[in-house]
């Protein structure tokens, strides 16, 4: 065989591969994407090697799950680091936001995730933002991580910077009665006149829910003076969230664990069901007030918000007095969901932390809760 021939048997070959290659490429790409919920949950139990191959599959590395955000962001909401590389290194954009206006940054910060946010600052993440928008100091303040605090201020964060409506850390120190964090941001600067939106300041918040001592911290002796002697009224109405019992928690826990794994989780579900009844006895939900079919028996929601465990809220949507789960095969669940109530608890999902952030700025939440109302009433 002449050099010529070897050398068209050579390039005939390379063609080849090159065909194949791309041919490969295209059917990579044109892998169907996951389920936003599946996809979200997946990232939320660490599951690195799945993760992996779908975007090895071509899943875009922006992909949103059905809450929280992008699989970045939801790994950061996790603390995940070993994810968050994972999706940066695939083309994720830490300066990415969310529908509420939330970076990756802020997510992690939330769930007091140290490493996380260490690891995001040095990837590419903004300690500060433009405009009036959340910062990880809020968050950080609002959920008293102490030492995730410390290490932001050491990096030079704002200690006045304004969130949407204009409330500083030291305003939502003032709330929730961080004392600790109040004083820290005190010695960095934090300005005890700044008022949001609404002209509540430090002080009108720590007066309006209790906190005497913080509220003596943090102002002058006469203006303290005055506060005391002030109707309880002027200082406006406290919100606060109530707790459910940890043994819901525990359940939900369970649960989660065993759809996870496949194994059945319907006595689970009884035991909740039996114990979400009490909970609404002995708190009855507000009527609504608009026509019913008949016969009827209205969906129910039991959701868990405890304090001091951020990123563990959950909603566990009843239907016709069952429980409808998102579980990982059928018999892990005992109803199964249509895609109007996959998309609705999705929806429940967004409402309640849109509540959870309007009621941090010291803003009413009644219409966001006649949505979450409406919502649940939606799924029938």
């Amino acid at each position: 065989m002449s050099y010529g021939e070897r050398f068209l048997g050579c390039t005939a070959r390379r063609w080849l591969l090159l065909v194949c290659w791309l041919l490969a490429g295209a059917a990579v790409a044109q892998a169907p994407a996951p389920d936003p919920i599946t996809f979200g949950y997946a990232i939320e139990r660490g599951d690195l090697r799945t993760v992996t191959r779908w975007l090895d599959e071509g899943l875009d590395p922006e992909y949103q799950a059905a809450q929280v955000g992008s699989g970045l962001m939801v790994a950061a909401w996790h603390g995940n680091v070993e994810m968050m590389a994972l999706f940066v290194a695939r083309g994720a954009d830490p300066r990415r936001s969310n529908r509420n206006g939330e970076q990756p940054l802020q997510l992690a910060a939330w769930g007091g995730h140290l490493e996380a946010v260490r690891w995001l600052l040095d990837h590419g993440a903004p300690l500060e933002r433009q405009g009036n928008n959340w910062g990880a100091l809020h968050y950080a303040v609002f959920n008293g991580h102490q030492q995730l605090v410390e290490e932001l201020i050491a990096r030079g964060a704002n200690v006045n910077a304004a969130s949407p409506n204009l409330s500083t850390p030291l305003i939502l120190a003032a709330r929730e009665g961080r004392d600790d964090l109040a004083r820290r941001l005190l010695e960095a600067g934090a300005d005890t006149q700044a008022r949001n939106d609404w002209g509540d300041s430090a002080l009108t918040m720590a007066m309006r829910y209790d906190h005497l001592r913080l509220a003596k911290m943090i102002s002058s002796p006469e203006e303290f003076e005055i506060a005391v002697k002030a109707p309880k009224e002027s200082f406006g109405q406290a919100v606060r969230s109530a707790a459910v019992p940890r043994e819901i928690d525990e359940i939900l826990k369970e649960i989660r664990a065993a759809e996870a794994e496949g194994r059945p989780s319907v006595d689970l579900h009884r035991k909740l069901l039996a114990t979400a009844k009490a909970l609404q006895s002995a708190h009855p939900r507000p009527a609504v007030q608009k026509p019913m079919p008949r016969p009827y028996m209205p969906p129910s929601m039991v959701i868990t918000a405890r304090r001091g465990q951020p990123g563990a809220e959950r909603a566990q949507l009843m239907v016709d007095g069952k429980p409808a789960a998102v579980g990982a095969g059928k018999a892990a669940s005992p109803v199964k969901q249509s895609p109007a109530q996959r998309a609705a608890a999705v929806q429940v999902a967004d409402l309640l932390r849109q509540i959870r952030l309007v009621e941090a700025q010291g803003q009413p939440a009644d219409d966001l809760r006649e949505q979450l109302y409406r919502a649940v009433e939606g799924i029938q």
